[in-house]
């Protein structure tokens, strides 16, 4: 079963509607996130609905709840599923673009049964495929991932696209990425990037196991040296990258740090459940 929350109802997921009008369709303007649960907990929910104000608020959106109305929703509609879930809020522009702001915006949120990427993925690793490109506007979590799906059709063996514009890495299609290179964790600092929640736990881990990280963007041209490569995000955690284009990163296979970080991951997670 799947749910909608929308104008202060939860209804099935294929009845729930947005009119036509809704600049969300008409120009995709909107914004979301992405949220699972755990043990039927929600992970980092308060930094997902702030990153989530804070998206309509660089995208001109009245933001229509408060925080508290939000999590309420949120947590009604996960008491409703008897599964783990994917909650995905979003905030359209709604119908009206009126002195610069969008000032009518229409609040639903989606619940559904969360879909995990399979073992193989983690035993194994995946390949991303580099592209010269950059997200627009990366502080900001809008429904525009036209890019990520044109440029992941070209190639379909890649498990997601990654950005890296003139050389310089930034992120994935839907992910943060890290490279570790010569004991050091590299990741792209915060104004060039979204601000990735299991980003954020990946670095206080790292912090906490004495880990040398530098916050810079990693070069396509870094990446024989490497040792290992992984992304992170909320539903599939920490996934090892195993090669970016034709470039094999390490050995080829998962490596020792990516391991230990997502081990550490599943077994500490209760502490950033809300």
């Amino acid at each position: 079963m799947a749910l909608c929350y929308m104008d202060g109802q939860f209804l099935p997921i294929e009845k729930a509607t947005l009119p036509v009008s809704d600049t969300i369709i008409l120009r995709g303007v909107g914004v979301f996130e992405s949220i699972c649960t755990f043990r039927r907990r929600p992970l980092m929910l308060t930094p997902h609905l702030e990153r989530l104000i804070r998206s309509a608020a660089a995208s001109s959106i009245r933001v229509p709840l408060t925080m508290p109305a939000m999590k309420d929703v949120v947590y009604e509609g996960i008491a409703k599923l008897q599964d783990e879930c994917l909650v995905r809020p979003y905030i359209t522009g709604g119908d009206i673009f009126l002195d610069g702001q969008f000032p009518s915006p229409r609040f639903f949120t989606l619940f559904e049964k969360v879909q995990k990427p399979s073992p193989d993925v983690y035993d194994k690793g995946v390949m991303l495929l580099p592209v010269d490109e950059e997200r627009h506007n990366p502080n900001v979590k809008s429904t525009n991932y036209m890019l990520s799906y044109t440029e992941y059709a070209k190639c379909k063996e890649a498990f997601e696209i990654l950005y890296a514009p003139g050389g310089e890495i930034t992120e994935a299609g839907h992910s943060t990425f890290f490279l570790y290179i010569e004991g050091t964790l590299v990741t792209a600092p915060l104004s060039r990037v979204l601000k990735g929640t299991t980003r954020e736990i990946v670095l206080q881990l790292a912090e906490e196991k004495g880990m040398k990280v530098e916050q810079r963007t990693p070069l396509l041209s870094e990446l024989p040296r490497a040792q290992e490569a992984f992304i992170t995000g909320s539903m599939k955690e920490i996934v090892p990258v195993v090669r970016i284009g034709q470039q094999v990163i390490g050995s080829g296979t998962p490596g020792p740090v990516t391991r230990m970080l997502h081990r550490t991951l599943l077994e500490e997670i209760i502490r950033w459940l809300e």
